[in-house]
């Protein structure tokens, strides 16, 4: 999901990275490393595990009562902060202030 996200260019996502200091050219290619080269597999979309129905309930929470935009998305996989993708996100977080 955060791929997806990332590759949708959502100036929020942007600006929220940008905000913390986080490259997004270097999420985008950490996220990219940990997924693979993506050769020989077929993607039909995003697999509802259960974390991703949590991430998508949580972003549900954050919109109210307007539809779930991306930023939603991005800051409820912040929010939850199992897998993967919240991972790298603290990473880069992590890394950025250190850089400071």
């Amino acid at each position: 999901m955060l791929f997806a996200l990332l590759e949708e260019h959502d100036p929020a996502i942007e600006e929220q990275l940008r905000a913390a200091n986080s490259s997004l050219a270097g999420i985008h290619a950490e996220v990219k490393r940990a997924l693979g080269t993506g050769e020989g597999r077929i993607w039909e979309g995003i697999l509802l595990t259960p974390r991703v129905r949590k991430i998508i309930a949580l972003a549900g929470t954050r919109a109210g009562d307007r539809d779930i935009e991306p930023i939603d998305l991005f800051e409820a996989i912040r929010e939850e902060g199992g897998g993967l993708a919240a991972t790298i996100l603290l990473r880069a977080r992590n890394s950025a202030a250190a850089g400071r």
